[in-house]
């Protein structure tokens, strides 16, 4: 066997040294394999040339068998890499690969955007409260903006009411958890992002928890309850917050933060509504493209801020009459009353 073998080795030499084809080396030896197979087949037991060449017809055989498997295997790997992608590859989150260069190519000539203001897009760490009509575009929008991580909070299924609006589920995920099927959107949209879905209610009892993982929180809920959950959660640990509500043909959007010396939700609306004064999308309907409206704000308004670009609406509420076809801004401050945000409770907070 030894003898076949630095036979083998030889031919793969010549072939190397005549620059000959990979294939046509293997071809050679299989020719030598075939020969030695043929000897041994056709010579009898103890002939000069099987003695020569070593082994029995057994172990010849044994051997090839091993030799096919290991080839079958190394080329059905090498298929394999052949089909990856790139973007599927491991990848430093931090790094953009070119694909994301490109996709991405028309933030990064914005003159206020920049490949810096990207990268910080990327590396933001944003959350999302609701996925209906509010959270549908924000995530959409944030998603293909290329935010590197989005979480979002919502308990609610998908109803066959929501597609009127809720422009991020379809028609086949009717009974989906919303997370779930934004989810879903949001990575066929851009695969590069991390999105973290939490089918859940917020709560008092995670909320903190919960808004400590992030740098950014976007409410577009659409109960005062949640609404003031989370604009106090926000306050207590010191986090931007982007809140947006919708009602038949208005809309209305600010940026609160009092740790830059905005006003909190709060400060510009103490109590919730009255019963009545503010329906729900259920009892007084809703205009189906003005979430899109709105959200779309919403999520121009993150990024914005997370790339440093532009002025926020910080200090100002902006409203938008669809019906009127009107917009207006108005001037809001932070109050010192504030039972919220009150320099008393920020300092003990801070404490």
């Amino acid at each position: 066997m030894t003898l076949v073998l630095a036979l083998a080795a030889m031919l793969w030499g010549i072939g190397h040294i005549l620059r000959m084809p990979i294939n046509a080396r293997f071809l050679m030896i299989a020719l030598l394999y075939v020969g030695v197979l043929l000897v041994h087949t056709v010579f009898p037991d103890g002939h000069a040339l099987r003695e020569a060449l070593g082994g029995t017809v057994d172990e010849w055989v044994s051997l090839g068998f091993l030799v096919g498997i290991a080839w079958i295997y190394s080329v059905g790997l090498k298929k394999l890499r052949s089909r990856v992608r790139p973007e599927n590859l491991p990848k430093n989150k931090e790094a953009p690969t070119s694909s994301e260069i490109e996709r991405n190519a028309r933030h990064i000539v914005l003159r206020e955007i920049g490949g810096i203001g990207q990268k910080r897009l990327k590396t933001a760490r944003v959350l999302v409260v609701g996925a209906g009509g509010l959270g549908s575009p924000v995530l959409q929008y944030l998603a293909a903006a290329g935010v590197g991580t989005i979480g979002v909070i919502d308990d609610d299924s998908v109803e066959n009411s929501n597609l009127q609006r809720q422009v991020i589920h379809t028609d086949d995920r009717i009974g989906m958890p919303k997370v779930f099927s934004a989810e879903q959107s949001m990575r066929a949209q851009n695969p590069f992002v991390d999105v973290r879905p939490y089918h859940r209610r917020l709560t008092p009892d995670i909320a903190t928890e919960l808004f400590k993982d992030y740098d950014l929180i976007l409410d577009g809920s659409d109960n005062s309850e949640t609404r003031y959950l989370v604009n106090q959660t926000a306050v207590n640990v010191g986090i931007p917050l982007i809140s947006g509500a919708i009602t038949q043909w208005e809309g209305q959007i600010s940026l609160f933060d009092p740790s830059r010396g905005g006003p909190c939700y709060a400060c510009v609306f103490p109590e919730a509504a009255a019963d009545g004064l503010a329906p729900s999308c259920a009892e007084g309907g809703v205009l189906g493209p003005l979430p899109g409206v709105i959200g779309a704000m919403m999520a121009v308004e993150a990024i914005k801020f997370l790339a440093g670009a532009g002025e926020t609406l910080i200090g100002r509420l902006l409203i938008y009459d669809a019906l009127h076809a009107e917009t207006r801004i108005i001037a809001v401050q932070r109050q010192e009353s504030c039972s919220i945000c009150g320099k008393k409770q920020i300092t003990t907070g801070d404490a």
